[in-house]
């Protein structure tokens, strides 16, 4: 009988990590627990501390014959909860899962009519298993500023096929992210992992804001930057800092996760994240901006409340998720750093058997976004359709 205790281990993949400080060392601790003959693919997410090119020729030695992707990340979701400095493997088992990849290198400047042309031929070259059904994943280089556009092509050629990502991460230093294919880490690339599975999946996404009713315009913008310089005609950090009741000085990437920036679209919300203040008086955003743009700032929902509610998902049977495959910014990480609540999260992520990693961005139906959970929920099959809204 299958074990339903909500704190086991999920049954269809085999969750391996270590916290050594050596990149070699991380592997082999986290590999042994990793049975290479049931797996199909493993997924890696790495920590900013270890070396990329270590680690890619240790798990290219370990893991030999097996199909290995991933990306450097922003901290890490674990059995335990949320951690910075976890080498994280997630061997999907090869009896419910199937794979095939593509990799876009260089990803900017982004060469649409190729990337359409890749994906269209691996598509119809991926054979289809019947009574399976199919779902994508991307990771992106999270200082590549091109996840908006590739989103959105994506969604389009990949048709029917719901597209779930994040962008790869660098810890809070945003100096350089990397894209694991191959056995190699690279730099400017994004990867497409489309996967074909025997199990029920139900996406996510949600954040716990709401607009405040205060609406405000973006005058100048660099939008190949994403770099705002006004807002309503003023210096854009001094009238940002005036709307949400602080100094200019005072800004600060808790004060930005605390008060987020949101753009409506098919009458939804969606957060467009700052990055940074630049140069005293610009905001960085991490997601596409324009001039003309209208905006409102949002305001917070109780982020327990909302968390616990949106994790709480049930197939048609009522059964709980096998797993959650997540990609959760790490803005959302930052804020519950700052009240105090990461501890309380990571309970609920263990509960929910939540795994994945924090993101410099995440991707959805299209849209690239921020300060924003994906996710997606695999549940035991019981012979019906692999996918529901």
């Amino acid at each position: 009988m299958r074990d339903t205790n909500p704190c086991s281990g999920p049954k269809f993949v085999t969750v391996a990590q270590s916290t050594a400080p050596d990149a070699r060392d991380a592997v082999e601790e986290a590999a042994t627990g990793i049975d290479l003959a049931q797996t199909c693919f493993v997924l890696v997410l790495a920590p900013s501390g270890l070396d990329a090119g270590v680690l890619a020729d240790a798990l290219a030695d370990r893991l030999d014959g097996v199909p290995v992707f991933g990306c450097t990340t922003a901290g890490q979701i674990t059995p335990a909860g949320y951690e910075t400095d976890a080498l994280l493997l997630i061997a999907f088992h090869k009896e419910n899962f199937r794979c095939s990849s593509i990799l876009f290198k260089p990803l900017k400047p982004l060469s649409i009519a190729p990337i359409i042309s890749q994906v269209k031929r691996q598509n119809s070259q991926f054979l289809r298993t019947p009574g399976w059904n199919r779902l994508a994943l991307v990771f992106a280089d999270g200082l590549s500023k091109q996840e908006d556009l590739l989103a959105s092509v994506l969604e389009t050629v990949l048709e029917g096929i719901p597209v779930f990502g994040g962008s790869a991460g660098d810890g809070l230093a945003f100096g350089e992210t990397f894209i694991l294919h191959n056995g190699a880490f690279h730099g400017n690339a994004a990867l497409l992992l489309m996967v074909e599975t025997n199990l029920q999946f139900q996406g996510l996404s949600f954040d716990h804001f709401l607009p405040n009713g205060k609406q405000l315009v973006i005058t100048d913008a660099n939008t190949e930057e994403r770099l705002v310089h006004e807002i309503n005609g003023a210096p854009a950090a001094k009238e940002y800092a005036r709307l949400v009741g602080c100094a200019v000085e005072d800004l600060s990437p808790q004060v930005f996760a605390e008060n987020p920036m949101l753009v409506c679209h098919n009458e939804n919300h969606y957060v467009r994240a700052i990055f940074a203040l630049t140069n005293g008086q610009s905001l960085s955003f991490l997601a596409a901006i324009d001039d003309g743009l209208v905006m409102m700032l949002g305001r917070g929902k109780n982020i327990i409340e909302t968390l616990e509610a949106e994790l709480d998902v049930r197939d048609p049977a009522g059964r709980a998720p096998d797993f959650i495959l997540a990609f959760d910014c790490v803005l959302r990480k930052l804020e519950f750093e700052e009240k105090q609540l990461d501890r309380h999260v990571s309970k609920i992520f263990r509960r929910h058997r939540v795994l994945g990693f924090n993101t410099y961005g995440e991707q959805h139906c299209g849209l690239h976004m921020n300060q924003t959970f994906v996710g997606v929920a695999f549940f035991e099959s019981d012979g019906g359709h692999g996918q529901w809204t």
